[in-house]
């Protein structure tokens, strides 16, 4: 699969993603009340998810030795979105210290700056004088599993068996302190458990039901984060 086609289908993927989230903050702040839960979903999905992808794209796409003025563009647009999310972060932390309005304007300018840095990075790569870029990570993050990952409850059986390690893993770098994450499967995720407490441990790992039929396995992060 080429670059750009690779790219496209996971600028799509995300956009869906954040749009989806955005729509769930404004629909609350349009009744002049602060989206506590739904703002803390779509910061921790920017945070985790399009940071990564930014950060990748500068890494495989636009390193920083290109200094043309055409590359220079996305780097910006890169800054700008860090800057948003920042601000969309620390909003979910303030927990209403902003108004709901002025909240709701970040969160548009956020969709609109995306949609054109999208858009923008797409055509610098249709050029026919692109830039070579390396492709072998691009696709690699693991964008569909967040959604799999997100709640407090994970279906392991839902998860690409071949990567369950990392996917839970990520899952687990994003629990808060004190913050539970229950693990459920059709089999004994015993060998997933013992691996995960070997690599995370500060994470507790209990059996609240062992088959058959369903296990089900409770990760508790114990330390601050």
């Amino acid at each position: 699969m080429d670059t750009l086609t690779t790219l496209t289908m996971e600028h799509t993927h995300l956009l869906t993603q954040v749009t989806g989230r955005a729509r769930d903050v404004l629909r609350v702040t349009e009744q002049d009340r602060w989206p506590s839960r739904e703002l803390t979903a779509l910061a921790a999905y920017l945070r985790a998810e399009l940071i990564r992808q930014v950060t990748d794209e500068e890494r495989l796409l636009f390193p920083a030795h290109e200094t043309t003025p055409e590359l220079s563009r996305p780097a910006r647009d890169h800054a700008r979105l860090r800057a948003c999310v920042g601000t969309l972060a620390a909003a979910a932390r303030e927990r209403g210290a902003r108004s709901p309005a002025r909240l709701a304007t970040t969160v548009r300018d956020l969709l609109i700056q995306l949609g054109d840095h999208l858009t923008i990075e797409q055509a610098i790569l249709a050029a026919p004088d692109a830039p070579a870029t390396s492709t072998s990570a691009l696709g690699a993050c693991p964008h569909h599993w967040y959604p799999l990952t997100e709640g407090p409850v994970v279906d392991l059986d839902a998860l690409p068996a071949d990567r369950l390690t990392e996917a839970v893993g990520d899952r687990l770098h994003r629990l808060s302190r004190d913050e539970q994450l229950d693990l459920c499967s059709g089999t004994d995720p015993s060998d997933l458990c013992d691996t995960l407490a070997a690599c995370h441990d500060d994470y507790g790992f209990t059996y609240l039901a062992c088959g058959p039929g369903l296990w089900r396995v409770r990760v508790t992060h114990r330390l601050g984060r």
